[in-house]
């Protein structure tokens, strides 16, 4: 666990404590941020193939999984803070490191290379970018996680739910045993604020600021639009795109084969 302190400027009142998981490995890091709701388990596939060639941990964001489950400040300053927390705990924070996000830990990923480009070296980025406002973003997930049959009886509904396949495991494994059944490990509310600065602006200008090398990953189902990954291409020449089959938003969890493949080719 890694406990990052808040106060001051940031307006939080306490402690706000982080699970990670270090896969190990003596190449350099990767640092791997997932999805709004999700956990650090995600990421576990793929670490699995990247554990020959590189240092991979990944990290409960602050709302989810096993971290603090209600924290005083969700903004998007916070998420970019417990990076900051983690990289350098693991000692992570320098030229080596690749910052690999997905949804909205993609998004932390691509504010903490804009305001803190001494901590990465390259952003991967899953189904995540700068465009916005998305005024109808809270709403979504507020229904979204209303429509969750809470608790489920057993993992295999919760899987079935959740879609099957590596997806709805993935998903289902993010869950936690409690009355009844098994419940999630984050509450609505939190999540409901966690995305109201996407509701209100862009981070155009913040995609503006990112000098190193970027790899962007769509799904070819997935929610990230066409043009929003060519439009952060013409303004930052060089970004490469990557478009990944018969994968949706979890591309990473949909073909992670094709991911992975993207993604060594990219760091080679």
């Amino acid at each position: 666990m890694v406990t990052v302190e808040e106060g001051g400027a940031a307006g939080g009142t306490g402690p706000v404590r982080l699970f990670c998981t270090d896969h190990g490995g003596d190449g350099p890091p990767l640092l791997m941020l997932h999805g709004l709701a999700g956990h650090c388990g995600e990421w576990d596939a793929l670490a699995a193939r990247f554990a020959s060639t590189h240092r991979v941990v990944a990290f409960d964001a602050r709302g989810s999984g096993a971290s603090t489950r209600r924290p005083d400040d969700v903004t998007r300053a916070a998420h970019v803070r417990d990076v900051l927390a983690v990289a350098r705990r693991f000692g992570l924070a320098g030229r080596e490191t690749v910052l690999v996000g997905q949804s909205m830990g993609g998004l932390t990923a691509l504010l903490t290379a804009a305001a803190h480009p001494e901590v990465c070296r390259a952003l991967v980025l899953i189904e995540a970018g700068p465009a916005g406002p998305s005024p109808e973003l809270p709403e979504q997930i507020g229904g979204w996680l209303d429509s969750w049959p809470v608790p489920f009886p057993d993992a295999r509904a919760a899987e079935a739910f959740f879609g099957g396949e590596p997806a709805g495991r993935a998903w289902a494994a993010g869950l936690a045993p409690g009355p009844g059944g098994l419940h999630p490990r984050v509450d609505r509310d939190v999540m409901v604020a966690t995305v109201q600065e996407n509701a209100r602006r862009h981070f155009w200008d913040a995609w503006d600021r990112v000098r190193c090398p970027v790899l962007v990953v769509r799904g070819e189902n997935g929610a990230m639009k066409p043009d929003e990954a060519e439009r952060m291409r013409a303004r930052l020449p060089g970004t490469r795109i990557g478009v990944i089959p018969d994968a949706g938003h979890d591309a990473h969890l949909d073909n992670t084969a094709a991911v992975y493949g993207e993604m060594a080719a990219f760091l080679a």
